[in-house]
Parts: C-alpha cells; structure tokens; sequence
C-alpha cells in the first residue's frame, strides 16, 4: 500500500497547494487524490474515511461549479465571508452528523476508531462546504480537524498518510494567511460581493 500512499499524497498535497492559491487546477487534482484514497481507506478499514471520499468527491464537482461562477479578472476565485448563521447551522449539521454516522459505524460494522473516524468525517465535510463557499473559516477547521487526523493515522500505523496530514496542516495555515491577506487587501464591497449561484 505504500506506493499507492505516496501517490495519493503527492496528488492531495498538489490540491490543496493550488486550493490555497485559489486555482481552478485544484479540482481535478483533487478527483484524483479522492479516488487513490478510498482505495487505502477501504484496505484499512477506515469505512468512514471511505465514505469520506466518496462524498469529498461529490463536493469536488459542485465546488469546482461554485468557483468557476465566482472567478476575478486573474482566474482566481473570490472570497466571501462566512454568515453567523451558515456557521451554526453547518456546525449543527456536522454534530448530528458525527453521532449518527458514529454509531452507525459501531453498530453494523468492524470500523476501527467508529466515534472518532465518524466527527473527523462529519467535520471535514463542514470543512469542505466552506471551502466550496469560499470561506476563509475552512482553513481554520482544516488546521484543527488535520491535526486530529495526524494522531488517527499514527495509530493506524498509516505514517505516511499521517506524515501528509502534518504537511496538510501547515498548507492549512499557509491557505489561511493568504485567504486572509487577499481579504484585507480587497475592498469591503468585493469581499462582500453576493454569491453567484
């Protein structure tokens, strides 16, 4: 499984580095590195993470749709804020998310690490919806929800996937200060601009 690891590494690792410079290459990529990895999730027993990207590859089409409609003059996507509201609602949906999938996993399956592998899931979907939305606040879930994720994967002995989690997490942090830089560097009038559907 190692090589097929290292593939899916490099391929998310490219992903996310394009996804923090706000590039439309970020997509395809991202298909692909989906796809590597619900075949290791799958070998591991990690029927969450599997679900995971299964969906994750569901959010790939419809954020690659929601970026091309909110593209600037550079062909880089544009940034919009986060409504309270959207916040609290999608994090009410990943709780409730979390727990059913939980126990779904503990009852009819050998999932190992059911609880766990179930809120890292229902999270980065949260995760991922943001980020599909375009909203600064995924990179700060990503950091928190990767750095969990480092410690999973460690105890799965899947190091090199653990190893991708740490890089994940410092492109989380560099996705941040960019997202964040463009922000403070746009006028309040483009950071607002309404959602184009």
């Amino acid at each position: 499984m190692t090589w097929m690891e290292l593939l899916g590494s490099a391929l998310s690792i490219w992903a996310v580095w394009l996804t923090a410079r706000r590039r439309m290459l970020s997509f395809p990529i991202g298909m692909l590195s989906v796809i590597v990895y619900a075949w290791i999730f799958v070998r591991a027993q990690l029927y969450s993470d599997t679900l995971l990207q299964i969906l994750f590859a569901g959010f790939i089409l419809y954020g690659w749709v929601r970026w091309i409609r909110n593209l600037d003059d550079d062909g880089r996507v544009r940034i919009a804020p986060l409504p309270s509201r959207r916040a609290w609602i999608s994090a009410s949906v990943g709780t409730v998310g979390a727990v059913l999938l939980g126990w779904t996993m503990h009852r009819y399956t050998d999932a190992s690490l059911p609880w766990l592998d179930a809120a890292l899931t229902a999270f980065s979907l949260v995760a991922q919806y943001w980020q599909d939305r375009r909203h600064t606040a995924a990179w700060w879930l990503w950091i928190v929800v990767d750095t969990i994720y480092i410690g999973e994967y460690i105890y799965k002995d899947l190091y090199i996937t653990s190893a991708l989690y740490a890089v994940f997490v410092g492109l989380a942090v560099m996705g941040l200060r960019a997202w964040q830089q463009v922000e403070q560097a746009s006028s309040p009038q483009s950071v607002c601009a309404p959602d184009v559907p």
